[in-house]
């Protein structure tokens, strides 16, 4: 309950601006300026007790605790290292980072990529930190994670061994913001081995907010030259690298100067005539700052002699300064693959009108109610959250005709917290997405799922490429103008995980969560003394007595004995706690007892959500699947957002994940309930209510 409660507040704030990069989530609570303050008052070193210089940070398995990779590792200050430290000088460099005994290259090249923009670096390394100006032994970075930017504290106690830092370092061993932004990763992902193994998109993305996209080379798009053109105007990062065989192989120079197992980045596209021909060019730039290439169009190549003088001055330039130009096919050909960072339009520092518009959700897997698997399993499939987003407004260069005009989207699914998950066992889930183009005649059908038949019949319009065990899968795609459904899975059901879903379009698109909404239209049957049998009369009466009144027991007596006479039914009767759960929606006078006419109006109630369950339970076990419960809850007139799902599989369903005839009674009574307190409170139906404590107290505790 508790939980729920926190994550309504968490949607509030964030509804409020909380998690954008000017005003970040403050991690575990720990701000910056205060516990700084605090120091620098009492003339102390900060140390964090939420990721303390011991053990537990360094790791759980190779990096754990008895493990012999930790023995004699003792954790410095930078004071402690060398003789005088420094936070950044002139500036932050590639030579700056430095790898130690950790398997965070995918980290570590990602961060270098960020010393070649100094506006996004601003934003992770938060500037005016230092070791000489108000040092108190605390820093912080600032990262995207899943949706928002959080903003980590750490102390600058670092791991070492033999006096020298055990991890990231600079290369003169006197510059220390790489290694604590590395331990602040760590801290944001649980330790230092959550660390190990990565790609650079993965860096890329929790620097940028940007979403990702990853080319191989070797089957590169027809149109990816027009791809990379579009990106740059945009302002995206784009990064290529020469794929190598072994870890000898790194930093080897091919005979035309280009750098194995090293990341480039891609600065520039244009397409030039040469010879009478167009000719595309890419501009490439090695953060080394020299070592080029040196076949054609590179800096003094002959195919420059032959193009138009005006259009030479404009993109030659004559220096060894690690940027230079290559022919597209040449480029295709020599490296090995392609990854573009598509940045949000808060991340971007220009008004450029080419600004990516982007919709993100947040959602989940949840066993029993929303993990229902791939295509795979079609019984189940239906039952994974689904999202809407209307294209309706082409590119301006689409490719289509005019009655078949074209959008361009990036979807993205990525799961959440799994490297936090991994001292736990738990590894990344294999994951994916499928798309669907909805029909005309579904397109107003926003409050509850499509179900099992749309999807047997209707063929996906895109997808993700395979479903894969990677933190996130993004595709682009060119879809013609439409309504379309995006479901993101796990590729088996029954798989528990947190996502978040992005959508980047180059149109403004509307986005919404198919169901979020809470609807209630029950069965509410009138009942009169004509309705009332007098089998049914003599049995109250016998247990009413001269009041005229039944209580919680009696309700229990009278309706397990109804009970009893049904043969097409499996079940052991009504628990105490349901029927308490039944007065409770019946009882409108406050008594805590039920007239005759309310003890028929709930058998009525009853036997209708009876013949509901029946249905749902094939075999006739006496149970129904927790994944069923969705329709079951449809077929009752409630119409509930996949949160409330979850929570009632949670709450409801044994761990076998089936739901017995008692708790699906009770499920039912107690929404009435909740649907009903809700619209007494709200007298003019603004779907909000104010209570006081004890006015909260009171209507909850029922």
């Amino acid at each position: 309950m508790s939980g729920v409660a926190a994550k309504v507040a968490k949607d509030r704030a964030v509804a409020e601006g909380l998690g954008t990069n000017k005003n970040p989530v403050k991690y575990l609570n720990q701000d910056y300026e205060e516990l700084r303050t605090q120091c620098l008052a009492s003339k102390t070193l900060f140390k964090d007790d939420q990721f303390p210089a011991c053990p537990s940070a360094l790791g759980y398995n190779d990096l754990g605790p008895n493990s012999p990779k930790t023995t004699g590792i003792v954790w410095k200050r930078p004071s402690e290292i060398c003789e005088k430290p420094h936070f950044i000088v002139d500036g932050a460099t590639r030579g700056d980072i430095r790898q130690g005994a950790l398997g965070d290259c995918w980290l570590l090249a990602a961060v270098a990529s960020l010393t070649l923009d100094p506006n996004i670096l601003a934003r992770v390394v938060p500037e005016n930190q230092s070791f000489e100006k108000d040092y108190a032994g605390i820093f912080h970075f600032q990262f995207w994670q899943f949706g928002e930017w959080v903003d980590v504290v750490v102390d600058d106690r670092l791991p070492t061994k033999d006096g020298r830092l055990l991890f990231v370092h600079s290369e003169e061993g006197d510059e220390f913001w790489s290694a604590l932004l590395e331990k602040a990763y760590a801290k944001l992902c649980g330790s230092y081995e959550a660390l190990t193994g990565g790609s650079p998109i993965e860096g890329f993305e929790d620097f940028t907010g940007g979403i990702a996209e990853e080319y191989l080379l070797k089957n590169a798009p027809a149109d990816l030259f027009q791809i990379i053109q579009k990106a740059l105007k945009a302002e995206s990062l784009l990064g290529c690298s020469i794929d190598i065989t072994n870890a000898y192989q790194t930093e080897d120079i091919t005979s035309r100067k280009l750098v194995k197992g090293h990341a480039y980045s891609v600065t520039g596209a244009a397409e030039v005539v040469y010879k009478g021909k167009n000719v595309q060019l890419i501009r490439v730039r090695n953060p080394w700052g020299e070592v080029e290439w040196t076949g054609p169009w590179s800096d003094d190549a002959p195919e420059w002699n032959f193009i138009d003088p005006k259009v030479r001055a404009s993109l030659d330039k004559k220096a060894n300064d690690g940027e230079f130009w290559m022919a597209y096919t040449d480029w295709v050909t020599q490296y090995s693959r392609l990854d573009i960072c598509n940045l949000t339009p808060d991340t971007l520092t220009s008004n450029d009108q080419h600004k990516w518009n982007v919709t993100l959700f947040n959602g989940s897997w949840v066993r029993g109610s929303t993990a229902g698997g791939c295509q795979n399993y079609p019984g189940t499939f239906w039952t994974n959250p689904q999202f809407r987003i209307k294209l309706d407004e082409p590119d301006n260069d689409q490719d289509g005709t005019s009655q078949d005009p074209s959008c361009t989207i990036i979807v993205g699914l990525m799961q959440k917290n799994r490297r936090r998950q991994k001292k736990l066992g738990d590894d990344l889930l294999t994951i994916g997405y499928a798309l669907y183009k909805v029909p005309k005649e579904l397109q107003d059908q926003t409050d509850v799922h499509l179900k099992n038949d749309f999807f047997q019949k209707t063929p996906s319009a895109g997808r993700s490429d395979t479903f894969v065990n990677m933190r996130e899968v993004s595709k682009r795609m060119k879809l013609p103008v439409g309504d379309y459904l995006i479901v993101p899975s796990t590729f088996e059901p029954l798989k528990a995980g947190d996502f978040c879903l992005r959508i980047f379009s180059e149109k403004a698109a509307e986005s919404v969560e198919v169901g979020d909404v809470a609807k209630a239209d029950p069965y509410e049957p009138q009942v009169t003394d004509k309705d009332i049998t007098s089998d049914f009369k003599d049995m109250f009466q016998k247990l009413a007595g001269d009041k005229d009144e039944v209580t919680v027991n009696d309700i229990q007596t009278i309706l397990n004995k109804l009970l009893s006479k049904r043969k097409d039914l499996k079940s052991n009767g009504f628990s105490l706690a349901t029927c308490r759960e039944m007065v409770s929606l019946m009882d409108m006078d406050g008594t805590g007892t039920l007239s005759l006419i309310e003890c028929k109006t709930l058998w009525m109630k009853i036997q209708k959500y009876t013949e509901i369950f029946i249905k749902a339970d094939n075999d006739k076990s006496g149970t129904m699947d927790a994944h069923e419960m969705r329709a079951a809850l449809q077929d009752a007139g409630f119409t509930l957002s996949n949160a409330i799902q979850e929570n009632i599989a949670k709450r409801y369903a044994d761990t076998d994940l089936t739901i017995n005839f008692d708790a699906f009674i009770s499920c039912m009574t107690r929404l009435e309930t909740l649907f009903k307190m809700f619209n007494l409170l709200d007298k003019d139906n603004s779907g909000r209510i104010d209570l006081t404590l004890p006015e909260w107290l009171c209507a909850t505790l029922i």
